[in-house]
């Protein structure tokens, strides 16, 4: 089955995987294969900041 999102209580020992992943994912989901099940995530990268154009000697 798929996964889902969960709210575990202080106490609990389980629970807080998909939880964690929401909150640090933009997205997420599930994808059933032949042999099981893949969870997969994205984030977004952090922009770099583009280098420096180095002025050329005449």
């Amino acid at each position: 089955t798929s996964p889902h999102l969960r709210y575990a209580a202080a106490m609990d020992e389980g629970g807080r995987g998909i939880f964690l992943v929401s909150q640090f994912a933009e997205r997420w989901g599930t994808r059933f294969t032949p042999t099981g099940k893949i969870v997969w995530a994205e984030q977004s990268a952090p922009s770099v900041p583009a280098a420096p154009v180095l002025a050329s000697a005449a």
